[in-house]
């Protein structure tokens, strides 16, 4: 995508630029932490699976 197509009304080319960098460098450390978070899980996988069975056992059935 050209910086001109991606460039929102009264916004400059550098400001332009500037945002979009911003944007992709906030989308790119959300997405880490989105990792470090599932493989944090993933390492607890067996421990929460179990936990989540035992409450499961004291739900009434309706």
């Amino acid at each position: 995508m050209g910086v001109k197509r991606a460039a929102r009304k009264g916004e400059s080319r550098s400001e332009t630029i500037e945002r979009l960098l911003r944007e992709r460098l906030s989308d790119q450390a959300k997405r880490r932490a989105m990792e470090r978070e599932v493989a944090l899980i993933h390492t607890h996988a067996d421990e929460l699976n179990a936990e989540m069975a035992d409450v499961l056992t004291y739900q009434v059935k309706l």
